[in-house]
């Protein structure tokens, strides 16, 4: 049976410790099966944010003029690159990054921990939201046709 405390010289008197499958070596997702939903969640939300900033560079970058380059090559070229950026820094911080994906693991371990609301409660929570709501809003619309015939009477407002 192999040793488990085998030591890894370092070189000059050196000394790593014994590699765990905790730690992420290299670009190897950490804790990898851990997390899934918290994480597919974030890489979701910005690879939808990332697009429409990708669309506003490639239309910013449209009207970039270098001489004997096509418009369209720069706009492309832009677009790929700074999606390529974002991308690996988002695979990065979600599946590389300790600190991060220890985060997300446990807020994905909060969230299974959590009571949620029935069916019910959600359909009388939002029906009690949108009743007000509208009562709210019809209130309003009187309040301000009785400020309209007020200020129309005093002559403020032109009829």
């Amino acid at each position: 049976m192999p040793d488990s405390n085998i030591t890894i010289s370092a070189g000059a008197g050196g000394v790593l410790p014994p590699p765990s499958e905790h730690t992420a070596g290299g670009l190897s997702i950490y804790k990898s099966g851990q997390g899934y939903y918290t994480r597919m969640g974030t890489v979701i939300g910005v690879s939808l944010t990332s697009m429409l900033g990708i669309l506003w560079a490639w239309d910013y970058l449209k009207n970039l003029r270098i001489t004997g380059v096509n418009e369209l090559y720069v706009a492309a070229a832009g677009a790929i690159v700074i999606g390529g950026v974002i991308t690996a820094i988002t695979y990065y911080l979600v599946f590389v990054k300790p600190r991060t994906v220890d985060f997300l693991i446990a807020t994905e371990g909060e969230m299974k921990k959590v009571n949620w609301s029935t069916r019910r409660e959600i359909i009388g929570s939002t029906t009690a939201v949108i009743t007000i709501s509208v009562i709210l809003a019809v209130y309003c619309w009187v309040l301000e046709i009785g400020f309209v015939a007020f200020f129309r009477l005093i002559k403020v407002l032109d009829s």
